[in-house]
């Protein structure tokens, strides 16, 4: 590409500062940060404590619901719950309606560790919404929502 061909830097500058994309990556790295922390000191990372929640229902979830909520392909959901299973806080077990299929249970363990984990997830998304005062969340929670 010869230099007449560049892009002028100022459409960088325009890019940077308009695009959704790059806008919300920084976010969500700044946030999973921001959770990452809270959460260091019962051993979980945000990816961890979300996925221990999507577990926390009434009956054990397929691998498929699983991913689907997290936006996961299976091959990561199962890379992520390794260490949770390891850690025991976590059981995979066959779907005895579905063979191929699999089931994902908390343990005791699980349980103990989610219920430990809530109030400090409660603490940094309160913290987080106070930062965000003035801001309509449910609207920018719709919107978020509508992208995935």
């Amino acid at each position: 590409m010869s230099n007449h061909d560049a892009l002028p830097f100022q459409i960088t500058l325009q890019v940077r500062d308009s695009c959704l994309c790059l806008h919300v990556q920084r976010a969500a790295r700044a946030l999973a940060r921001r959770f990452d922390d809270a959460l260091r000191p019962v051993g979980l990372t945000n990816g961890q404590f979300s996925l221990l929640m999507s577990l926390n229902r009434p009956s054990p979830p397929s691998m498929k619901e699983v991913a689907s909520l997290l936006a996961m392909d299976r091959t990561t959901l199962t890379a992520n719950l390794k260490p949770l299973e390891r850690r025991q806080l976590v059981t995979i077990t066959v779907d005895d309606a579905d063979r191929r299929s699999r089931l994902m249970t908390l343990t005791p363990a699980g349980q103990a560790l989610l219920a430990a984990a809530y109030p400090i997830w409660q603490q940094a998304q309160s913290a987080l919404e106070k930062r965000l005062a003035g801001t309509d969340l449910d609207q920018l929670r719709a919107a978020l929502i509508a992208l995935s």
